[in-house]
């Protein structure tokens, strides 16, 4: 998707703080934070949204949320994180290229919004 913010970020057309990446995954700080950390997990395969994921996605997703927990370590968050793919309009997904949210260094309210 050319016109996609996380492709060009991903491409290295836009820079960003980069926390990790492998060939499937990056990682990278929010530019607007809403905790202490907050990273964003994007697959380097466009996807849009949960809702356009299928089942070649299962692997992917499973490895992205199992990465998740060695991001959170990397970033020192031991003491708890929270986890967040907001998904259409009214989840206030405002990037439509899959992304996970990964925040912590702050105690969570609930609920969220």
């Amino acid at each position: 998707m050319s016109d996609c913010i996380f492709c060009m970020i991903k491409e290295g057309k836009i820079p960003s703080s980069t926390v990790y990446e492998d060939d499937k995954i990056l990682v990278f700080n929010d530019v607007d934070p809403q905790a202490p950390v907050h990273m964003l997990m994007i697959p380097k395969k466009h996807i849009s949204s949960l809702n356009e994921t299928s089942e070649e996605d299962e692997a992917l997703l499973g490895y992205m949320m199992n990465k998740v927990r060695d991001v959170a370590k990397l970033a020192g968050l031991d003491n708890g994180y929270r986890v967040v793919i907001n998904c259409g309009e009214d989840g206030m997904q405002t990037v439509f290229h899959i992304h996970v949210h990964i925040l912590g260094k702050r105690k969570m309210l609930w609920p969220p919004g």
